[in-house]
């Protein structure tokens, strides 16, 4: 109790579950830490009363006698952690950490979940400093009618983009059409962006509209903007100017009203050096650009994604699994170069493949257990130890505002014992 009120935790705490129950359903609680032996309930039985009550709070349950089927038992019941004695109170924080900020997680995504029900469409996660500047700038974009950009590797999230700006646009409910421009034949591309007139080529046989005339008065999005041909570019650029073009084979001028949203994962300034791109279209189209950031570069956003998959498929496959603190640990370390939709997958992989309730490191793909081997054998387990216990001494003088002989007692060591310590690790 001391050592969570210095670290600026309000604390309440009592010697049995009936009294520590009754605090829980007067006060507002964001963790409860408990021992399995209660002078008059288990530990397992305040988990489950605190699931019948329904209260959103995390649960980390200490015990002298852990063994894996207690570990498991507490974890399908809810609780966050399991630790054993004897521990330190830096593990006990660490282990803390993780379960308020899950709890953070929690509480985001049934908020997210409010959103889908509500809007009935997909939403752009994450609350990272990068994903927030996106956020902004699409809820800012949205409400103009300028042409916009969208940059990003592939899986980051483009199309989800596209779809939150039109979704948050006074457009939301005219059409809104999709185009891959890279899944298009190359001698169809133009006949399908803007239609072609009956008998323009060999089977030909009705006039038929293109994606431009089935958007009007709405908004087209042109998915691999950086596939286009340069003869379609030309078109494209000529819409983009008046809103005009002719169908394959027709004579006659069309004019249509449609916002432009387009993505690429090209880097569009090159192609334009490397003439694949025209340079007049690329300016034309460049009004408002917009970043998607790739996963390594909000990895803060990593926990939110793998709980909201996860309660995802858990759904779909009718599973009820959740990811230990130490295979999302790992995923935070994995760099991710399929970014979220890579994420996604392996999530879904896991869940589907899973022998148990949770989802371990040992469970996760080859590719993320040789980075975490390859990790392994930088240090030796003396450096490890030696990096804890100099982390450990640090964080004791802090709560104890320096005063070394309250941190000994705290240590367990003598003073002459920390200040030997201190010396060693070049602790000022």
């Amino acid at each position: 109790e001391d050592f969570l009120k210095a670290r600026g935790y309000a604390v309440s705490s009592h010697n049995n579950g009936k009294s520590g129950l009754k605090a829980l359903t007067k006060g507002k609680y964001s963790l409860v830490i408990t021992d399995v032996k209660l002078p008059d309930m288990s530990g397992f039985e305040i988990l489950k009363a605190i699931n019948n009550k329904g209260l959103n709070l995390q649960v980390i349950i200490i015990t002298g006698f852990g063994t894996i089927k207690d570990a498991v038992d507490a974890i399908k019941l809810g609780a966050f952690d399991y630790i054993t004695k004897p521990f330190s109170l830096d593990e006990l924080d660490v282990i803390m950490t993780k379960a308020l900020e899950m709890m953070k997680l929690k509480e985001e995504n049934l908020w997210l979940k409010k959103e889908l029900m509500d809007h009935d469409h997909p939403t752009l996660l994450g609350n990272s400093p990068e994903m927030k500047k996106v956020t902004d700038l699409i809820d800012r974009t949205a409400q103009i009618d300028s042409t916009v950009l969208i940059l990003g590797e592939n899986g980051t999230g483009k199309e989800l983009a596209a779809s939150s700006i039109q979704l948050k646009s006074d457009l939301r409910h005219k059409p809104f059409i999709k185009v891959n421009c890279a899944t298009l034949p190359e001698h169809l591309v133009e006949s399908e962006l803007f239609g072609y007139e009956k008998g323009a080529f060999t089977g030909a046989t009705k006039t038929k509209p293109g994606m431009f005339e089935r958007a009007d008065g709405g908004t087209i999005f042109l998915d691999e903007l950086g596939s286009l041909p340069l003869l379609v570019q030309s078109k494209l650029l000529r819409v983009l100017q008046d809103g005009t073009f002719e169908s394959l084979g027709g004579t006659e001028t069309k004019k249509v009203d449609v916002r432009v949203i387009a993505a690429t994962n090209h880097d569009l300034e090159k192609d334009v050096m490397d003439n694949v791109f025209r340079r007049d279209l690329f300016y034309r189209i460049n009004v408002i650009s917009i970043h998607m950031p790739p996963l390594r570069e909000k990895k803060d956003d990593i926990p939110m994604f793998v709980n909201y998959f996860s309660e995802k498929y858990s759904r779909q496959f009718k599973r009820d699994i959740v990811f230990s603190s130490d295979a999302t640990s790992a995923l935070l370390d994995y760099d991710f170069p399929g970014n979220v939709r890579e994420l996604e997958n392996i999530v879904e992989r896991c869940i589907a493949l899973s022998d148990s309730d949770i989802v371990s490191v040992s469970d996760l793909p080859k590719c993320i257990n040789k980075k975490i081997q390859k990790d392994l054998t930088l240090i030796s387990l003396s450096e490890v130890a030696s990096s804890a216990e100099k982390n450990y001494i640090i964080k004791t003088l802090i709560v104890t505002n320096r005063n070394k002989t309250r941190a000994a007692e705290m240590l367990g060591i003598s003073r002459k014992n920390l200040w030997e310590k201190m010396k060693a690790y070049d602790i000022d």
